[in-house]
């Protein structure tokens, strides 16, 4: 899945916002209802971008993978955020004297939907239209993720991909060398092994890659695997694919070796570390600074990870390189009877 960032400054935007993601719709083949669902989603996030952040980026993301078939939209900026968003979900409130209908709209049009904002440091919502509920996972883990190509690139050279079994969790990132189409052919080389091994280890999925991906230019990679019913995590990692696992007592950083997957990767190690129930599970790759701390963020670690991934997009990108973001966090799926509930 590759994201697509669309910055919307001005009126004219908002329509170009909502043209990309349609067309994100229409390449699920989403049934008529979803599709207008997501035409009002994607306007009413993106005028919200005009009106109360001063302009901002949209990112647009056609999600079809082991979990779920959905269109997903990111609204992102530095504006003056919002001091109260549990008020400002509800309908009637308004900062600009609208009649204070739009994130309601946007919430009972979403299948997920939530937010996180502080005052002067701007706001991030998510929203996910499907045409029907995602799959349960047996995990009860949900997952988000923006994957960005370098700026004026049409392909990303990043990847990611996630694999689902009852109570466990598997998940891929990947960083082709370089960037373009050379790079992302070695990213999609890495997803296909990875999805080929339905009952691998992280170590034996990073070894499938990598000799999967010999006859590419190569990569950075790394395989987590949450295992909800045991309290741990599995990972193996060679490259500059950063993890981190995030909790109320910090943050973790994973070990990854060096070399280059598909050429030369001496060792594939497997680590374990303990999994905490409210946990967060943070890969990305090189093109996201590794500088945060949970702490900085009050009440992040709470909100669905797709809001976690898009602040840190905000913040720490590069815009140097592709970036890919991937977070594992408990669900927060917003079910239909909640969409009325201010």
């Amino acid at each position: 899945m590759t994201s697509t960032s669309v910055l919307v400054q001005e009126g004219s935007q908002v329509a170009e916002a909502r043209r990309v993601a349609l067309g994100c719709a229409a390449a699920l083949k989403l049934d008529a209802e979803s599709r207008g669902k997501v035409a009002l989603v994607a306007t009413e996030l993106a005028t919200n971008l005009m009106k109360h952040g001063g302009g901002g980026e949209l990112v647009v993301s056609a999600r079809h993978d082991d979990l779920m078939t959905a269109v997903e939209l990111l609204a992102i900026d530095s504006g003056p955020g919002l001091s109260d968003w549990e008020r400002c979900v509800g309908d009637g409130y308004s900062t600009s004297g609208s009649p204070g209908t739009g994130l309601g709209a946007i919430r009972r049009a979403s299948e997920a939907f939530d937010g996180y904002s502080r005052p002067s440091k701007g706001a991030v919502v998510f929203a996910r239209v499907a045409s029907h509920p995602p799959a349960t996972c047996g995990s009860s883990l949900e997952l988000g993720a923006v994957s960005v190509p370098y700026p004026g690139e049409t392909e990303c050279g990043d990847g990611w991909a996630v694999m689902s079994r009852p109570t466990v969790l598997r998940v891929l990132v990947v960083d082709g060398l370089g960037h373009g189409v050379l790079a992302a052919d070695a990213a999609r080389a890495a997803v296909k092994a990875f999805q080929a091994g339905l009952n691998d280890t992280p170590t034996a999925s990073m070894e499938r890659i990598h000799g999967a991906l010999r006859h590419t230019r190569g990569a950075a990679a790394a395989v987590a695997e949450i295992d909800v019913s045991g309290g741990i995590v599995t990972f193996c990692g060679v490259g500059n694919i950063a993890g981190q696992i995030a909790s109320l007592d910090g943050e973790r950083h994973l070990v990854t070796h060096n070399g280059t997957v598909g050429h030369e990767a001496r060792r594939m190690q497997l680590f374990t570390y303990p999994w905490q129930k409210g946990s967060l599970l943070l890969l990305h790759s090189d093109g996201l600074g590794t500088h945060w701390r949970a702490s900085e963020y009050p009440g992040l670690l709470a909100r669905h990870p797709a809001v976690a991934a898009g602040v840190l997009y905000r913040d720490f990108r590069r815009r140097r390189d592709d970036v890919t973001i991937l977070v594992v966090g408990p669900s927060r799926q917003v079910r239909r009877s909640e969409r009325s509930v201010p």
